[in-house]
């Protein structure tokens, strides 16, 4: 496009708005709504809906906008007023519904919001936005169960329903009190190990008030020895938007398994369905190593993408592991199927971790498969995946790792 010519249509552009009719309540909401989104300034949006609602003091639209105004800049008391001027004439309205529930949902008064949610859906009981805002009113109120119940219902109805497969995926494991899981991997290997490795595990899971908590007992076959490896891992949270993970296993079989590992990582439930994690790894097999990994996964319709890097510093280089995964949700937050690629070795893959203890900087490429079902209470799992490894100096070796689980919630 000419210089020119892009030069006349934005002064159209710009005239257009400027003759915007600011002497009825529609053109005056239009004016607001364009000095609120694309200037950022709350103040004249707030005047142009002041003087809209004296030419139209019923016009429902424009106070609703107005009360969001009021929230967004934490006048908290003038916000409700809006909403309540409104749902005193109108109680079935929605929008101011949905407005209510969100003023006190963001400023920590669960009850209320919860209250205002339920207020609504008595007149709109199949309203996607009021039971989405219900279900994180109920998370936060630890009230896990109910609140999968709701996001169970709306992916059913809409299984490209991002935000309720987010928050599902997020309140997954606390949904029951207890859980037991057990679970199987074989290894085989063509070239670095004649014999295959076996691991097998058992856990046990509760839900806590500071979060879910999970002991583990891992036995593994590797290297024609046997080991046990005790680990616990819990989850607390921290707020709406964090909540940690945090690990600490210990085993007497070294080599089979680390004697310590340890892990600390701050998950982060971002805007726009995105998620991320920042932690480090420690392993001590007869000498430390700390691992830093990073991740960033982003919800969009009923798919999961995500990035995930580990970083191991020495004094004299970085080694680095990358994957990519995709997951595809047909049902709810334990119903997927799912495909990784990458490189390296990742410290949280048990099946393979024993693989880091080599002063060889193994060069491997990985790609697999995982697919998790839920039938009711009970969920399996399953996971395939081929290896590719340098394990000696212009040596390579395939493997073959292969999974099942099954988990029992309760």
């Amino acid at each position: 496009m000419k210089p020119f010519l892009l030069l006349f249509l934005l002064v159209l552009s710009v005239q257009a708005f400027s003759q915007t009719d600011t002497t009825t309540s529609d053109g005056l909401f239009q004016a607001a709504r364009h000095a609120a989104f694309e200037n950022k300034n709350y103040p004249l949006a707030k005047a142009y809906c002041k003087k809209a609602l004296e030419l139209s003091p019923k016009y429902a639209d424009i106070r609703v906008f107005l009360g969001r105004l009021y929230t967004w800049d934490k006048q908290l008391d003038s916000a409700r007023a809006c909403f309540d001027y409104i749902l005193k004439d109108q109680p079935d309205y929605e929008d101011a519904a949905v407005a209510y529930t969100d003023l006190e949902y963001w400023n920590d008064n669960n009850e209320a919001a919860l209250r205002k949610a339920d207020a609504g859906l008595q007149y709109h009981p199949n309203s996607p936005e009021l039971l989405i805002r219900k279900a994180k009113v109920l998370a936060q109120l630890r009230q896990y169960e109910e609140a999968g119940k709701i996001t169970d219902r709306l992916i059913k109805e809409n299984k490209k329903n991002t935000e309720a497969l987010t928050l599902a995926n997020r309140i997954r494991d606390d949904r029951s009190v207890n859980r037991i899981g057990i679970y199987y991997d074989y290894v085989h290997f063509d070239k670095q190990f004649s014999d295959p490795w076996h691991l097998a595990s058992i856990d046990y899971g509760r839900t806590t008030g500071i979060g879910t908590v999970i002991a583990r007992v891992n036995y593994a076959n590797r290297f024609r020895e046997n080991g046990l490896q005790f680990e616990m891992d819990a989850y607390p949270r921290i707020s709406k938007t964090f909540y940690l993970y945090v690990n600490a296993g210990y085993s007497n079989n070294v080599g089979v398994f680390p004697k310590w590992r340890a892990g600390l990582s701050v998950y982060a439930n971002l805007p726009k369905s995105f998620e991320a994690e920042l932690g480090i790894r420690h392993l001590y097999f007869t000498s430390s190593t700390e691992i830093f990994t990073a991740y960033l996964g982003k919800y969009y319709s009923n798919f999961l993408f995500g990035a995930r890097t580990y970083l191991v510093p020495s004094n004299s280089s970085l080694s680095q592991s990358y994957s990519l995964l995709c997951r595809y949700y047909f049902g709810g937050a334990d119903d997927y199927i799912g495909a990784t690629v990458g490189t390296g070795i990742s410290p949280d893959d048990r099946s393979l971790v024993a693989q880091l203890n080599t002063n060889y900087k193994l060069k491997t490429y990985k790609a697999g498969i995982d697919f998790r079902h839920a039938i009711k209470r009970n969920i399996i799992t399953a996971d395939f995946s081929i290896i590719n490894q340098e394990f000696q100096p212009a040596t390579w070796g395939n493997q073959i790792q292969m999974g099942v689980g099954y988990i029992r919630r309760f």
